[in-house]
């Protein structure tokens, strides 16, 4: 596959998708070979994709863009198992996240924390309000990484603990364990107290 269409500059994440019917023609003529329409395929998505593997990453804008390449770049080699069984947005989406969690996988396991921390960092969060997301981007992405993936996955793009799990290779206990101890340690990072 010739990377020409890689090369482009990321759509913003304010660009929308167009209608999957669209998608589904793009996606024809694309497995067919059809580098203007994977082209096409990329503008629309890029964005979205772009986001989930951003935040995965730890707000690295550089790592962010190269996990984007790569999904993208599967995505051709893979384009001919898409069975139209589902939407290809989340296909393309699912496939991202699954690269960015593989780049996850294969860094150092992160040092084991005990129960009582994970206890006490289990409290719920309040929302936040727009003024406060710099400081919650900043705070997501100074998370330990396997905390800050569980922590996306299920709160961000709504992914069951059980999915988690198989994706991370952790129990689901460790799975919940995780997003109480990232919700915990953006709680003290953002200089809430309890009341």
């Amino acid at each position: 596959m010739s990377t020409a269409c890689l090369a482009m500059p990321l759509p913003t994440m304010n660009q929308v998708a167009r209608p999957e019917s669209d998608d589904v023609e793009l996606v024809r003529r694309a497995a067919a070979g059809e580098m203007r329409a994977f082209e096409a395929l990329y503008r629309r998505h890029a964005g979205r994709v772009h986001g989930a593997v951003w935040r995965l990453s730890g707000m690295n804008e550089a790592r962010a863009e190269e996990l984007t390449q790569e999904a993208f770049v599967r995505a051709w080699q893979k384009l001919d198992s898409f069975r139209f069984e589902s939407a290809f947005t989340t296909w393309l989406h699912r496939l991202a996240v699954n690269v960015a969690l593989m780049e996850l996988r294969s860094r150092d396991p992160e040092d084991t924390v005990e129960d009582g921390v994970l206890e006490a960092a289990s409290e719920p969060v309040r929302p936040f309000c727009a003024g406060e997301r710099g400081d919650l981007e900043r705070a997501v992405a100074a998370l330990p990484p396997r905390a800050r993936a569980v922590l996306v996955l299920h709160d961000i793009e709504g992914w069951k603990h059980e999915e988690i799990g198989r994706e991370l290779g952790m129990a689901v206990g460790s799975s919940k364990a995780q997003l109480h101890r990232a919700r915990g340690l953006l709680k003290r990072a953002l200089g809430e107290t309890d009341d």
